[in-house]
């Protein structure tokens, strides 16, 4: 299957990242909340990257939904931006897929959250990268984030953004066929500090990135995924390959996608990869309908050499269980639901059947623990929870994209699931409210084209589709 295309879906990740603005989305990734008007409260982010923009099909476009005391509504306070919406500055066109990837971070440090847009069919179709700088009047000014040159092809497919600090502390990386970094300072004029690229690839990457400060010293470590090889269920996890000094490639455990947070309390970022594909020979490599791996950070960072904890449908509280093609960690955001200080992993399974319904997915949260392994503790959510407003259906893949933010400041993060195949793969997106521990179906939205005032055909992907070309 290539890249664009169509039915026959693998569903991955997009809506991924932490929960504040500064921090970084994690990959082929959907923004989080970020409060880009600066009221106080977060804004949500539903990427429509196959929407129609006048005569140009698969445009592309975002939604944004502006916070309150009340939570976000798809009546009030909404705004779609596309290629060809005032102030932006990437030309529309024919299949740009605008939205594909989104990252938040205030990048210039202004107090405003910006938005970083991927389109990586783009421009002359080898992608562009576009920043909407948050205001007073929230997003209505862009600046590009230039292709280096040579590039070959689908730059934006991913993106991950992160303002740890003044200076190089605040980064955009960009993903495609070769990986590239942007460091600060950044400023709303279009200027930037410096940029690399890594090398273009024989064979095509993930196009997967990341952001995270693994040993923390104030700067951003970048996660990429090597070219696919096919004994492997995913592609290796590389580590500051992209103009860094001590670039390394994880020599246990591989995967798709990445997410990045502190996940046992101890002041370390660490890192988590999805790796959702059933083993091509069982037994060597992989889990039986995917696996989530977990490498811890620390003093030294994440050494090449160690070995991450594992995490299946089988692992010991952990519901559900291990079966073939279920795209367990398809979907992957780490984020603190609870609040204890340990973040929660959210894992997306898209493809998992409940009951007799094939393919309608489930989202499972795996508690952060301070010390044990962990498991402990885990829930789900799917279309049948008390509360959700929607039923299970055959090929709903409930859980292709999931993040989380706090979105009407009760210090209760709500968290968004996507599900992509949803009303002839037009998509929808499912906002569960913050709970006193945890979230809950019970005061569930669901957003769709409809509710949001935007045209239905075949394949809008409201909420993204992700890396769906995996096999």
């Amino acid at each position: 299957m290539g890249r664009w295309g169509a039915a026959a879906v693998v569903a991955a990740g997009l809506l991924a990242g932490t929960l504040a603005p500064a921090t970084p989305a994690a990959a082929i990734h959907g923004a989080v909340p970020g409060d880009f008007d600066g009221d106080g409260y977060r804004d949500v982010v539903l990427p429509v990257p196959s929407a129609k923009v006048g005569d140009n099909v698969r445009g592309g476009a975002v939604v944004i939904l502006y916070g309150s005391a009340n939570g976000v509504s798809a009546k009030s306070r909404r705004q779609v931006v596309t290629e060809d919406s005032p102030g932006v500055p990437a030309q529309v066109a024919e299949s740009s897929g605008f939205g594909q990837s989104t990252a938040t971070a205030d990048l210039n440090r202004d107090g405003f959250a910006d938005l970083v847009i991927g389109a990586p069919r783009g421009g002359t179709h080898t992608g562009t990268v576009t920043v909407m700088w948050g205001s007073r009047n929230g997003l209505r000014k862009g600046t590009l984030l230039p292709k280096p040159q040579p590039y070959n092809d689908l730059y934006g497919e991913d993106v991950a953004a992160v303002s740890a600090g003044p200076g190089t502390r605040a980064q955009v990386m960009v993903g495609g066929d070769a990986t590239v970094v942007f460091k600060g300072p950044f400023s709303s004029s279009g200027t930037y500090g410096s940029v690399t690229q890594g090398p273009v690839e024989r064979v095509p990457l993930t196009g997967s990135v990341a952001l995270g400060d693994f040993n923390r010293d104030g700067m951003p470590d970048q996660v990429d995924f090597g070219w696919r090889r096919r004994e492997l269920t995913g592609s290796p996890v590389r580590l500051n390959q992209t103009g860094a000094p001590a670039g390394a490639v994880l020599e246990k455990g591989n995967g798709f996608i990445a997410a990045t947070g502190d996940v046992n309390g101890d002041g370390y970022t660490d890192l988590v990869a999805g790796d959702p594909l059933t083993p091509w020979t069982p037994g060597v490599d992989g889990e039986l309908g995917g696996r989530v791996l977990v490498w811890r950070g620390s003093a030294s960072g994440i050494a090449n050499d160690a070995a991450p904890e594992v995490i299946s449908q089988e692992t010991e509280g952990v519901p559900g269980t291990n079966e073939k093609g279920d795209m367990f960690g398809a979907g992957l955001a780490v984020a603190d639901l609870n609040r204890d200080g340990a973040a929660e992993i959210i894992v997306g399974a898209p493809h998992e059947a409940v009951g007799e319904v094939l393919r309608t997915g489930t989202v499972t949260v795996i508690p952060g623990r301070r010390t044990g392994p962990l498991g402990a503790g885990g829930y789900s959510f799917h279309q049948n929870t008390p509360g959700v407003p929607s039923v299970n259906e055959t090929t709903d893949c409930f859980g292709t994209t999931v993040s989380a933010g706090d979105v009407n400041r009760d210090g209760r993060p709500e968290l968004f699931i996507g599900a992509a195949c949803e009303n002839r793969y037009n998509g929808a997106v499912f906002m569960l409210p913050g709970g006193a521990s945890r979230p809950t179906g019970t005061g569930s939205r669901a957003f769709t084209l409809d509710s949001l005032g935007m045209p239905q055909s075949y394949e809008g992907w409201l909420g993204g589709f992700g890396i769906f070309w995996i096999t």
